[in-house]
């Protein structure tokens, strides 16, 4: 078994809180692994770890087998080059057309390519995205969907190995969502790469995810496939899942994982 992420014992404190309170995670190679839990309890912490734009207070992170130096800048600057993220806000410039957006990070990633191998390869994001002939488009003449889609082509046009998504779906509507959805499961099949998503969206964790982690009081306290998901005994997941109140979770059911 090849593990692309292997995360152990990170720790993470801010504002005198504890964020992430020992995680050990081993994410697989071409796999789409979502991380769920409520909002705050440091998903989108660990994902500034995976890619060490955040160092923890404690543990460890190795990328596909190498140990990672938290203080190597040039290493991880190197590192980073592998991977693609989609922003919960897109983060797309409004000063830029579509294609420029694009191009922006092919100039600061793959400088090898020439210009036309670069201009082809911005073509082909946005046809996977089905978004083909807007490379002129102004970002503020988009719709949210057709922004998330432009942010999702960002995220794949330098053919990274693995893909970060923070909150893909959040702020779209139902419909929206599931068109979403839908294009990150076909582009998984098409890129054979890794996905790691963070959402406290459940029904779409179910429906794009290989696996699932749920994070609660900084600990790991499930991961499974979507099914395991549905039959856990675990009573906080189970109110995660179903939308229930919460309610006090026992420390030994904490640690029935």
């Amino acid at each position: 078994m090849k593990y692309i992420i292997e995360a152990y014992g990170l720790k993470k404190v801010l504002n005198n809180k504890v964020v992430l309170d020992g995680i050990t995670l081993k994410i697989k190679e071409k796999e789409t692994f979502t991380i769920i839990g409520q909002s705050g309890v440091g998903k989108s912490v660990l994902l500034k770890l995976i890619i060490g734009l955040m160092k923890p207070d404690e543990g460890e992170i190795y990328i596909k087998g190498e140990k990672m130096d938290y203080d190597d800048d040039i290493r991880w600057n190197e590192v980073r080059k592998k991977f693609g993220m989609l922003f919960q806000g897109g983060a797309l410039f409004d000063s830029l057309t579509v294609g420029e957006n694009l191009l922006f990070v092919l100039d600061s990633l793959r400088e090898e390519l020439s210009e036309k191998e670069k201009i082809d390869k911005v073509k082909t994001a946005l046809g996977l995205v089905e978004l083909e002939g807007t490379e002129n488009l102004s970002i503020a003449s988009l719709s949210g969907g057709m922004m998330k889609r432009v942010a999702l082509a960002r995220a794949i046009v330098a053919d990274p190995e693995v893909v970060l998504f923070d909150e893909p779906t959040t702020g779209l509507d139902p419909i929206t969502t599931a068109n979403i959805n839908e294009l990150i499961l076909n582009l998984k099949k098409k890129l054979n790469t890794t996905f790691i998503v963070v959402t406290h969206d459940i029904k779409s964790a179910k429906y794009i995810s290989d696996r699932i982690g749920m994070i609660y009081r900084g600990k790991i306290i499930f991961v499974g496939n979507p099914e395991e998901l549905e039959k856990t005994d675990n009573p906080y997941v189970n109110q995660f899942i179903h939308g229930l109140p919460y309610g006090p979770i026992t420390s030994e059911t904490e640690l029935k994982i």
